[in-house]
Order: structure tokens, then C-alpha cells, then sequence
């Protein structure tokens, strides 16, 4: 039969092990975070806001870029998004941090080169992209603003496609498409 004293030593005990556990739990909540950030080396370049990247392991991931949506290939500025994105991207290495995927299976992620430049941010400044609002909310706060402000400046300075007189956005082609 068990005394007083065992239960107390072994309530005591557990308590011990699931305190270290919830510490140990609480110092891999960075490294949690971090773990959808990878680097690679971009092989291709599908179109405008789609790339083909190589990770450290020699698999390839189509990473759908964050934040934006730019022409479609058969669309007006679609081959000058792509070509634009090449140039950006193309056998560079870069950091992608995803955390989700599309419905088309597709890392939907930030991208970064090695300088730090935000290659996203970088097709709307260019004109080659718009801002994708419809998923702005995943965006943190200050990607959302940057991108915005990056939008209205693009519009402005009639660079890329806002130089056309009413171009139209790609989420809005694709339904015409559909029909």
C-alpha cells in the first residue's frame, strides 16, 4: 500500500517533469516559428510572381510570392512581369518564408534576396505586380502598408502596367477567363 509520503513524492515528481517539459516547450517556440524560413537557389521563373527554387536538398518548391498578384502570362504585361521577376531572381540564392500553401499546392511565401531586398515589394515598385488585398490580412502589418504605399507610387509614376489607361488586374482576368 502506498503512503501518504509516495503519492506526495510522485505527484511532486510528475509536476517536475511536465514544468521542464512546458520550459523546454516555451524555448523552441522561436525556432518553431523560424522553421518555415529556408534559403535556396532560384531555377526558374514560371511568371510573375511564381518562382521555382532549390533548396539545400536538392528538392524543387514552386513558392507563389506573398503579398502580390501580377499579370497573367496571356495578359497584357505578363511577359513583362515574368521577365522582370528574372531579372530580380533568376539564379540567385534567396530566403523564403512560407507558412502556408495555395489550393494549387504552392508554398505561398515572402522572398527575399541575399541583400535583403523584398522581391515582392520589388514587382510592385517595378509595376509588375498589384498589391493582392483579398490576402492582405496575412500579411504582417508592415508589409501591408509598404505595399500599398509601393502600389499607389508605381500608379503615380505610370510604371509597368499602370501605364496603360485602365489596366485590368489579374483576379478580375482570370474570372473573365472562367466564363
Amino acid at each position: 500500500m502506498k503512503t501518504d509520503k509516495s503519492v506526495k513524492f510522485g505527484i511532486a515528481a510528475w509536476a517536475q517533469v511536465g514544468l521542464l517539459f512546458l520550459l523546454l516547450s516555451l524555448c523552441m517556440l522561436p525556432r518553431l516559428a523560424m522553421a518555415a524560413a529556408w534559403s535556396g537557389l532560384v531555377v526558374g521563373v514560371s511568371d510573375g510572381d511564381t518562382l521555382k527554387v532549390l533548396d539545400e536538398r536538392r528538392q524543387t518548391h514552386t513558392i507563389r510570392l506573398m503579398g502580390i498578384d501580377a499579370p497573367e502570362k496571356a495578359q497584357a504585361f505578363g511577359q513583362r512581369s515574368k521577365q522582370s521577376l528574372s531579372e530580380l531572381a533568376q539564379g540567385q540564392r534567396v530566403l523564403v518564408d512560407s507558412s502556408k500553401r495555395d489550393k494549387y499546392g504552392r508554398m505561398v511565401g515572402k522572398v527575399l534576396s541575399e541583400d535583403g531586398r523584398d522581391l515582392c515589394l520589388e514587382q510592385i515598385q517595378r509595376g509588375m505586380a498589384w498589391h493582392y488585398r483579398k490576402y492582405a490580412a496575412e500579411q504582417a502589418a508592415e508589409d501591408r502598408a509598404l505595399y500599398r504605399d509601393a502600389e499607389q507610387m508605381a500608379q503615380a509614376s505610370r510604371l509597368g502596367l499602370w501605364q496603360a489607361p485602365d489596366p485590368t488586374p489579374p483576379w478580375v482576368w482570370r474570372q473573365s477567363k472562367a466564363r
